[in-house]
Order: C-alpha cells, then structure tokens, then sequence
C-alpha cells in the first residue's frame, strides 16, 4: 500500500475533481437524491475530503477514513477553514480493507469512492466491501466507486503513450486478461483494477447488498475532449447546465455505462434475517 500512499501524497485530488467537475456533480447528485434526510455518515476512502466537505454543510455528520495520512490532515484542516469541525465526528488513518477503529452498524450510509478500484487483490476487495457492510446500518445505503474496464481499454488504444505497457497489444491482451493495470512509469497512476460492467452488481449483492442503481459518473461527458467541453461551456450558463442535465439524465443508460470513467453502485444493506 506504500506506493498509493506516496501517490496521493502528491497528487492534488481536490484540484482534480474541479478540473474535471462533472464527475463530483454527478456523484452529489444521485448521492442526494438516495441519502436520508439526515443521519451519520462514512466517507471511507474520501481522499481530500471533497464529498465529505460538501455533506457537512448539507447537515450531516461524518466521519472520515483515509489510507493516506496527508489527505486525513488536508481534510482536517479543510473541515477548520470551513468552519465545519463539529460536523466531523473523525479523522481515521485507516485502509478500507480493515476499519477497527469504526464499530458495528454505525452509519446511515457509507461512501467508498476510491478503495474498490485501487485493490488488486481479490481478497483485499471482498475484506474492503465486507467492512463496509459490517459499520453501516441495517438498510443503510452504500455509495461505492468502481473504474470501468471498457474506458481503459479506450484511453489505452486512443492514448498508448500514456497508459505503458498498455502501449502494446501484448500489454492490452494482458490486461484484458487480468483486469489489472500498474504503469510502467514510476510516480504514475497507481495499480488499479478495472471492473466490467456486467461484474459489478453480482459482486455487491453476493456480499450483502440489494442494488437500488448504477451509474456512470461521468456519463459520455467524459468522452470530450477540452476543445468539446470548452466549445459547450461557451455557449452561456444555461446552455452548460443543459449538457450537464442530459449527463445526469443517461447516467443509468446501460449502453454507455462502459464509457464512463467511474461507475456508482447504490445499494442497500440487506437485514440480517
């Protein structure tokens, strides 16, 4: 876990998410729509703390868990600049695959909207999906990030350069093979594995959750390229927030899923009979 840990020590996440905002505007916007109105929730894998920021001044209060020491003192801090700390009822170093310091069914809903795709081992994904589980409440709701095999089979054939060793068809075939990923390049993105589609309800629901949705983060908006994205932006506020709307309307659209760069899964935790 070293090398993610040094990665996000460096990357500016936060910054991503507002260079590339379509991601985090069309998270929020199933992410509220299924939430309760009020309640205690997880941000498991919250990074800088973007989401988590954002629900604290929603009224909610949460609790944070990140593998990266730097990103729980950047959310720290964060929370004390907006003047949110008593929204926050923690800041745990911890990996998703084991959250000791969290107890039983204590969430009304739990996000991990990084973990699930940067564990390349089978078994550090079921251990991170059954802690999730285990912390949040009987039908609680789960919001949880995978990254979609199709799109970085995309990126790799229309940008081989930057995805080494997917550079060469030896690579891609390797890929699609294992569904693994880790640059050849030192300091690049980390290791990650890449979910197909059609894998990703039955793995959350053999581990104790009934699927309500899932969607593509980014939609096909994640498709454009900046002159496209510029080109929309131009046309005025209200032309923008159209294409943002048809984003967020064919985000459950099956015949795009696959494009999308991230994938929300929303369930629920089943009851224990």
């Amino acid at each position: 876990m070293s090398h993610i840990i040094d990665y996000y020590s460096r990357f500016d996440e936060w910054g991503r998410l507002d260079r590339e905002p379509l991601e985090f505007i069309v998270n929020m916007h199933f992410i509220n729509k299924y939430l309760p109105q009020e309640g205690h929730l997880l941000d498991n894998g919250a990074g800088p703390g973007k989401y988590a920021m954002k629900l604290a001044q929603e009224g909610y209060r949460i609790s944070i868990s990140v593998l990266t020491p730097a990103l729980v003192a950047f959310a720290r801090e964060q929370a004390k600049n907006l003047q949110l700390e008593s929204s926050f009822t923690g800041f745990h170093v911890q990996n998703a695959t084991d959250l000791h310091e969290l107890a039983d069914n204590s969430f009304d809903a739990s996000l991990m909207l990084g973990p699930m795709y940067h564990l390349q081992k089978k078994d550090e994904r079921l251990a991170a999906v059954q802690e999730l589980y285990r912390v949040t409440k009987e039908e609680g709701i789960v919001f949880v990030a995978f990254q979609s095999r199709t799109r970085m089979l995309f990126n790799s054939l229309q940008n081989p350069g930057h995805w080494k060793p997917n550079h060469t068809m030896e690579g891609i075939e390797a890929f699609l093979s294992s569904s693994s990923f880790t640059h050849d390049e030192p300091g690049r993105f980390t290791g990650v594995y890449y979910y197909g589609v059609e894998e990703i309800q039955p793995f959350m629901e053999s581990n104790g959750f009934s699927t309500i949705e899932l969607i593509g983060s980014t939609s096909i908006g994640g498709l454009l390229d900046a002159n496209a994205q510029e080109y929309w932006k131009e046309q005025g506020e209200e032309a923008y927030q159209r294409v943002i709307s048809m984003m967020i309307q064919t985000a459950a659209d099956p015949s795009i899923l696959g494009l999308s760069s991230h994938l929300l899964y929303i369930g629920r935790k089943n009851k224990i009979n």
